[in-house]
């Protein structure tokens, strides 16, 4: 799967009515952006350009990394995570990685349970949402760890799951390194996300070694 360079614009009306996760996924088409909370259909606004040239070069690193390690999957939005119960939630990250062992959580149309690395790239349309309900049920879900990543202020924020399964911040701020567990080691420079252009791939395949 690749990351596409424009997301569909959300023009459908949502249902009046409670759905099902099923009866959501039936209505919920590939042009459709939404969500699912609680029985109910939350729509999604189309991203910026910004957020999505930010969402396509973390696709692209974090795909070939796990790629050459053998790591599992990678998935970027539109694709839904339905968070296991009791949560009822059928949440549609900008990207995530399902590890090897936990392949068997994958449908044709969705991930079945929680993924095992989340990216939200926050706009000002998600930003309550994605610091806020997201962070919690993430958290609950179990999910080991969580990226935040805000182009308008230039700030990202590395979360893992520690004691007590609480998140704690691991990183933060517009520069530093930060060293995925999850990833067995990807190394993320922070400033890499603000540049303009976007670093070119190659060269940062070079700086993590996966090329010569």
């Amino acid at each position: 799967m690749t990351a596409d360079t424009e997301r569909p614009v959300a023009s459908r009306e949502p249902p009046a009515t409670r759905l099902s996760y099923e009866e959501f996924l039936e209505w919920c088409d590939e042009d459709t952006l939404a969500e699912w909370v609680d029985g109910e259909v939350r729509m999604v606004s189309p991203a910026s350009e910004r957020h999505q040239a930010i969402a396509g070069f973390l696709f692209t690193v974090v795909q070939l990394w796990a790629e050459a390690r053998e790591l599992g999957v990678v998935y970027a939005a539109p694709f839904q995570m339905r968070l296991p119960k009791p949560l009822e939630r059928g949440r549609e990250p900008d990207l995530i990685f399902v590890s090897q062992v936990h392949r068997d959580r994958m449908r044709p149309t969705f991930l079945d349970g929680a993924a095992d690395l989340v990216v939200e790239i926050v706009s000002p349309e998600s930003f309550a949402r994605d610091r806020g309900e997201k962070f919690v049920e993430y958290e609950q879900a179990g999910i080991p760890e969580y990226w935040l990543i805000d182009p308008d202020r230039e700030q990202a924020e590395f979360y893992r799951l520690g004691d007590e399964s609480r998140y704690q911040l691991v990183l933060g701020g517009r520069t530093g390194l930060y060293t995925s567990q999850v990833l067995s080691g990807l190394r993320l420079r922070v400033e890499w996300l603000w540049q303009e252009p976007l670093p070119r791939i190659m060269d940062v395949l070079r700086e993590l070694g996966l090329v010569s």
